[in-house]
C-alpha cells in the first residue's frame, strides 16, 4: 500500500511539475569524499567565500527514514528532506501528497556547534539530524565554487538545490564538494544530514571517554576560486637550511602553468612551472634574515603562491624538528616539552564544541601564560584549524592525533581505510602549521598482530606524507608485580617504529599505589629515543577539599598526586616531555559519580568554567623551574 502510494505520487508530481526529477538513490550509496576524490582546498579559510555559519533549520531522524525505507529500499518521497520544494504549498495544492517533514519551518539552531546544546531534549541525542538553510549566490559567476565543511561528526551526506553532492566519513577533518554547476542565481538551498552514531567499525568506535558532539561543529563556507586554482601547497624549512615548497594545481590550465612563490618579509620571489599533472616543487637556500619560529618567538610570514588567475595565501612559520638519540631538537637545539593535554571543548558550563578564535586563545592562553608551557597535546582527534592557527600565533608546539582509540576493528579493511583517510586529511590540512611537530597515530591500543599491522600502516603513511615531523602514539606499559616499587616495562613492539616513545601512566589513581611510592617507580624504557609521559592525572572537583584524609576527588589529593608524579618524572633520564591529563574538565557520559562527576571527567587543572584548582599552580611552578633550567 505504501509503495503504491509513493509511485502514484511520483507520477503525479512529474505531470504537475511540483518538484524536480530525482534519481531514487539512497543517501548512503552516494560517492564517498576522500583525499583521492575531493577538493583539498588547503588554507581555504584564507580564501574568498561566503560564510554559511549562523541560523539553520534542523530535524531529527532517529530511525534514519531519510536514509532508507523500512525494507531497506531508498526512502520514499515523504521522507526525502533534501527535496527542493515548498512543502506547505505542495500539500495544499494536491491532497494526494503527504510529507512527514517540513525543513523550511523546522526548529532552528546556530552552526557551527553540536546539537547537544541546541535544546534540552537534544542533550543526549545520538543519531541522524538534518540541517537546511538558504543563501543567495551572485549572478554572473566566474570560476569555481566549493561547499566546504570544517568538520561534521560523524558521517555526512550533502545536497544542493535538491541534488546530491556526496558523503563523507570522519568527525574531525575538513571535506568539500564542488558545486559550480549546481549553483543558481539568487536563492539556493543547502541540505545536509549528519549521523553521529558510532559503530564497532567506525574511528573512533562506540566506547570512548569523551562526549560525542554530533553535528556540524566547525564552520561551513562556500569557497570561490578561479577556474584553475592551487588546491594544495606546502612551504617548509629543511634541516639542511633550505626552503622547500610544493604545490598542486587543479583545473583545465593546471599543466605547464607558470607560477611564483613569494614571501614578502624575506624578499623571496621564486618562479616555477608545473608539470603535466599540475605539480610543482622548488627548493632555495633559506635567507640569512629568516627568523625561525619557536615558542619564545612565534614568527610568521605571509606566503603567497600566484598561478594564473589564482593567488594562494597562508601565514607560515619556519622551524625544524628532529630526533637525535634521546633528544628532541627544535631548530637544532634540545627542548623539553612543557605541556598538557586538551580536548576540543570551550570553557563553558554547557559546551557545544564551538571553537572561535577567542575560545581557542582562552584555552591555549591558560597553557602558554598560566602554566608557562610550550606544548599542547590536542587529544584524541584533529582539532579545529582555528586551534592550530592560534597555536602558531601564540607559540605552542602541538601533538596532533587521529581517533584510533582503544578498541577499533583492527582486521576490518574499511576501518583501516577510514583511519588512513582521516590521517591524510589531517596532515594535508596542517602541514603548514609550524606549531605541529608530532603526528600521533593512536591512543591506548591493545597489543596484537592485527593492531600492529594497522598502526604500522598509519606510521608508513605519516612518513610518506610528511617526513619533516616526528611520529608517536600514546602507549601503555606492562606492570611487573611483586617488585616492591612500582615497576613498568615498555613491552609494546610498536615503540621501535616511533620517533618518540609516549606513555600514559596513572599509577596512584587507577592503581593501589600510595602517592608516596610514586617517586621510587622504576621505568624500563628504550634508552635510544626520547620519552614523553603523554598522560597522567587525577580527578578533583573544583572547590572540594579534604585536607586531612586526602580523599580522592579532592583538590588536595590531585595536587599531591602531581607533586609525587613530577618527582617520579625527574628520575627518568630519557624523559623529554610531559602532557598531563588534562587542562580542563570535560564532558564524559561514562563518568557518573553523583558527588563528583555527573557526566564530567574531573581530571582538569581548571574546571569547565575556568576555575583554577590547586594542582594548576603545582604544574605551573614545575614548568617555571624547567624553563629556568633551559635558560642556564
Amino acid at each position: 500500500m505504501r509503495k503504491t502510494h509513493a509511485i502514484r505520487f511520483f507520477a503525479a508530481a512529474l505531470i504537475t511539475g511540483s518538484f524536480p526529477l530525482l534519481a531514487q538513490q539512497a543517501p548512503d550509496a552516494l560517492p564517498l569524499a576522500t583525499v583521492a576524490t575531493e577538493p583539498l582546498l588547503v588554507s581555504a579559510d584564507m580564501r574568498e567565500g561566503i560564510e554559511l555559519s549562523g541560523t539553520w533549520h534542523y530535524s531529527i531522524d532517529p530511525y534514519r527514514s531519510g536514509i532508507s525505507g523500512f525494507h531497506g529500499e531508498a526512502p520514499d518521497l515523504g521522507q526525502q528532506r533534501w527535496l527542493d520544494i515548498d512543502v506547505r504549498k505542495t500539500m495544499a495544492q494536491d491532497n494526494r501528497t503527504m510529507f512527514e517533514f517540513d525543513m523550511a519551518h523546522a526548529q532552528t539552531t546556530s552552526l557551527p556547534g553540536s546539537w547537544l546544546a541546541a535544546a534540552p531534549e537534544m542533550r543526549h541525542y545520538q543519531g541522524l539530524v538534518w540541517y537546511q538553510r538558504h543563501f543567495d549566490a551572485p549572478a554572473n559567476r566566474k570560476g569555481r565554487y566549493f561547499l566546504r565543511f570544517g568538520a561534521a561528526n560523524y558521517a555526512t551526506t550533502a545536497y544542493l538545490n535538491g541534488k546530491p553532492l556526496g558523503r563523507h566519513e570522519g568527525g574531525f577533518t575538513p571535506f568539500a564538494f564542488e558545486v559550480t554547476q549546481q549553483l543558481r542565481d539568487g536563492d539556493n538551498q543547502i541540505t545536509f544530514a549528519v549521523d553521529s552514531q558510532a559503530t564497532a567499525t567506525t574511528v573512533p568506535p562506540t566506547v570512548t571517554d569523551w562526549e560525542n558532539y554530533g553535528g556540524a561543529t566547525r564552520g561551513i563556507r562556500l569557497v570561490h576560486t578561479p577556474a584553475t586554482y592551487v588546491d594544495t601547497a606546502m612551504v617548509r624549512l629543511t634541516t639542511d637550511g633550505k626552503l622547500e615548497a610544493e604545490a598542486h594545481l587543479d583545473g583545465a590550465s593546471a599543466a605547464g602553468q607558470n607560477l611564483h612563490l613569494t614571501i614578502a618579509g624575506l624578499k623571496i620571489d621564486v618562479p616555477g612551472k608545473t608539470d603535466a599533472q599540475g605539480n610543482w616543487k622548488g627548493t632555495i637556500p633559506a635567507p640569512r634574515s629568516l627568523v625561525r619560529w619557536s615558542p619564545e618567538n612565534p614568527q610568521l610570514y605571509d606566503v603567497a603562491l600566484s598561478a594564473g588567475e589564482d593567488i594562494w595565501r597562508d601565514q607560515i612559520g619556519f622551524r625544524t624538528i628532529e630526533r637525535k638519540g634521546a633528544d628532541i631538537l627544535l631548530n637544532g637545539k634540545p627542548i623539553f616539552l612543557r605541556g598538557i593535554s586538551m580536548h576540543e571543548e570551550e570553557i563553558s558550563p554547557n559546551p557545544a564544541r564551538i571553537i572561535t578564535p577567542e575560545a581557542a586563545t582562552a584555552l591555549l592562553g591558560e597553557i602558554k601564560n598560566g602554566l608557562h608551557g610550550n606544548y599542547v597535546r590536542l587529544s584524541h582527534y584533529p582539532h579545529s584549524e582555528v586551534m592550530t592557527r592560534a597555536a602558531d600565533r601564540l607559540g605552542l608546539l602541538v601533538w596532533s592525533e587521529v581517533p584510533v582509540y582503544w578498541m577499533v576493528a583492527w582486521s576490518n579493511p574499511g576501518t583501516l581505510a577510514s583511519a588512513r583517510n582521516m590521517l591524510a586529511e589531517n596532515i594535508l590540512r596542517d602541514r603548514n602549521r609550524a606549531s605541529v611537530v608530532i603526528w600521533s597515530v593512536a591512543n591506548e591500543t591493545p597489543v596484537n598482530d592485527d593492531r600492529n599491522a594497522f598502526l604500522r600502516t598509519l606510521i608508513g603513511d605519516v612518513r610518506r606524507l610528511d617526513p619533516s615531523r616526528l611520529v608517536s602514539a600514546a602507549l601503555l606499559v606492562k606492570r611487573e608485580e611483586g617488585t616492591g616499587a612500582p615497576t613498568m616495562t615498555m613491552a609494546d613492539p610498536l615503540a621501535n617504529d616511533l620517533d618518540i616513545v609516549s606513555i600514559n601512566t596513572y599509577n596512584g589513581w587507577y592503581t593501589g599505589d600510595r602517592l608516596s611510592d610514586l617517586p621510587g617507580s622504576v621505568w624500563h624504557v628504550p634508552a635510544d629515543r626520547p620519552l614523553v609521559f603523554s598522560e597522567f592525572g587525577a580527578d578533583a572537583k573544583s572547590g572540594f577539599h579534604s585536607a586531612d584524609r586526602m580523599q580522592k576527588f579532592s583538590e588536595e589529593f590531585q595536587a599531591e598526586y602531581y607533586r609525587k608524579t613530577l618527582e617520579m618524572a625527574d628520575r627518568v633520564p630519557t624523559l623529554r616531555g610531559l602532557s598531563p591529563w588534562i587542562l580542563k574538565d570535560f564532558r564524559s557520559p561514562r563518568r557518573q559519580n553523583p558527588d563528583f562527576q555527573m557526566g564530567w571527567n574531573r581530571k582538569g587543572l581548571i574546571s569547565e568554567t575556568g576555575q583554577h584548582k590547586m594542582a594548576f599552580d603545582v604544574l605551573a611552578n614545575y614548568y617555571t623551574m624547567k624553563s629556568k633550567e633551559k635558560a642556564k
